[in-house]
């Protein structure tokens, strides 16, 4: 073997290439070092490898969105409304807990994680409804803000100006003008994307709503954000007595698009109608993001004197539990896994983009293993290529444990975004079980312990069950190298997170 001196020039000396090899060694091993502080090891070994293979786009990439966490400013705010919701519910007392409950225990510290994740309390008297219908879902809100008297707080991912949302505009606009405190969040990016937004701005510059676009990306001034990191929360309050909650946007059921139109796709949702005192927390979340976007506080907003629901036989216990980068730690993440360990008899998932943490899909193979009923209700074809792929690359794993997988016919989407555990326990919110919505999106998710609104949800899982086909583990092996390979690659994409 050659001295590394013989295959060097001669104007090289010997030490000024060891001194260049160790710096670099050194700089790959800091490198590897940021990537992987406080990262799964699934997620710093795709940066790591992504740095390596493709040195300056993968560097380049990283230092753009590598990092999980809003700016530190809008994280503050987070920490400091927290604390004042804490303090404005220290002295509230504990719901009431049956004793003769056999999940009384594990609710009680799920409660206390969500509480100390979260700051939003358990709050008892509440009633709701679900509502699967599209349309009408957006008719019944429409209808609240046709009727509101002194304030509407609507916040959705996507808002967007179209022949089927322009009866919600119209109801907004006409709350505005006869005094009602409108305002208005929707998620800058995703908003933008969709058909009509210059004319949806003027229509709500013209109205007299008071609105914001969602941590804005604007190149040109000191607003600049991370374009990955978004809100993704679906909410709307009412006079503070009623509140809609799910995952369905306000944008026609085709999302904009003639492509869709063509195909006949259409986004299938659900959303849930609260009202009790549980309508004041899912204020708190509009409030909270209607203060990081203005620096407004709206300190009246947050009271923790709401009567309960005046329907006391539906009463049902509630929880809101947000979670977003503006969070230290994936408080839906942790939701969700919580609750498939505790399951005792049965848990169905339903969920547009499936890509789990490796918690997670522990969780479900290990309910499934224990002998419960777990279902997972997907889209037989997602509307979006990469995280369709990954999804499927988990099918395998989950069949072989038991897991039973429905697909839901295309060209439909299902969006719907729920968690059933047991009898009595429900979950409905805005986050996918995915890790976009664990890490980079702002979300709502809502606990829900009540026998009439689980019997409301599992007649939801029954309507999807009619019209799915169950995936059968014999069917799911006969599929192509080709098919397998892509999975493959897209699973490993989706741990650059």
């Amino acid at each position: 073997m050659l001295p590394i001196s013989d295959v060097l020039p001669d104007s090289l000396p010997e030490w000024a290439v060891w001194l260049v090899v160790a710096v670099g060694v050194l700089v790959g091993l800091v490198v590897a070092a940021v990537i992987a502080n406080d990262r799964r090891p699934s997620a710093a070994l795709g940066w790591v490898l992504a740095v390596v293979l493709i040195p300056y786009l993968g560097l380049l990439a990283f230092l753009v969105i590598g990092s999980n966490k809003l700016p530190r400013a809008r994280r503050e705010k987070q920490r400091r409304f927290d604390e004042l919701v804490l303090e404005r519910t220290t002295r509230q007392r504990p719901v009431h807990l049956t004793p003769e409950d056999e999940q009384l225990p594990v609710l009680r510290t799920i409660h206390a994680m969500n509480r100390r994740l979260g700051a939003m309390p358990v709050l008892s008297g509440n009633t709701a409804d679900l509502l699967e219908d599209y349309v009408g879902s957006l008719w019944a809100m429409t209808a609240e803000v046709e009727a509101a008297q002194h304030s509407v707080h609507a916040e959705f991912y996507i808002l967007a100006l179209d022949e089927t949302t322009e009866p919600f505009f119209g109801a907004l606009e006409r709350a505005a003008a006869r005094g009602v405190v409108v305002r208005v969040l929707f998620d800058h990016l995703a908003s933008l994307r969709v058909k009509g937004y210059r004319r949806m701005v003027r229509r709500l510059e013209a109205s007299g709503v008071l609105w914001r676009r969602v941590l804005p990306v604007f190149p040109t001034t000191r607003e600049v954000l991370r374009i990955d990191l978004r809100n993704h929360r679906k909410l709307l309050v009412v006079d503070g007595a009623v509140a809609f909650s799910g995952s369905q946007n306000v944008v026609d059921p085709a999302y904009g698009k003639r492509s869709n139109r063509r195909k006949g796709r259409r986004w299938v949702d659900v959303m849930a109608r609260f009202e009790g005192p549980v309508v004041t927390a899912l204020d708190a979340v509009f409030v909270a993001d209607w203060y990081s976007e203005t620096g407004e506080l709206l300190d009246d907003r947050l009271r923790t004197d709401l009567p309960p629901a005046p329907d006391s036989t539906r009463e049902l216990q509630a929880q809101v539990v947000p979670s977003g980068p503006g969070y230290e730690q994936e408080n839906n993440l942790r939701l969700f896994v919580s609750l498939l360990h505790a399951a005792q008899e049965r848990a169905v998932v339903v969920s547009p983009y499936f890509v789990p943490d490796e918690s997670l899909l522990l969780a479900m193979r290990s309910a499934a293993e224990r002998g419960l009923d777990v279902q997972l209700f997907v889209s037989e074809r997602g509307d979006q290529a990469l995280v369709h792929h990954a999804q499927r690359s988990y099918y395998d794993a989950l069949l072989r444990s038991g897991v039973r997988i429905f697909m839901y016919p295309p060209p439909f989407v299902l969006h719907a975004k729920t968690l059933s555990v047991d009898e009595e326990v429900a979950v409905i919110g805005s986050s996918n079980l995915d890790m976009r919505s664990f890490e980079l999106n702002l979300e709502v998710t809502v606990l829900v312990r009540g026998v009439d609104f689980s019997r409301q949800l599992r007649a939801v899982e029954d309507l999807y069950r009619s019209r799915s086909r169950e995936l059968t583990p014999a069917e799911w092996g006969r599929r192509d190298l080709v098919a397998r390979t892509a999975d493959g690659l897209a699973r490993l994409a989706s741990a650059l997170v």
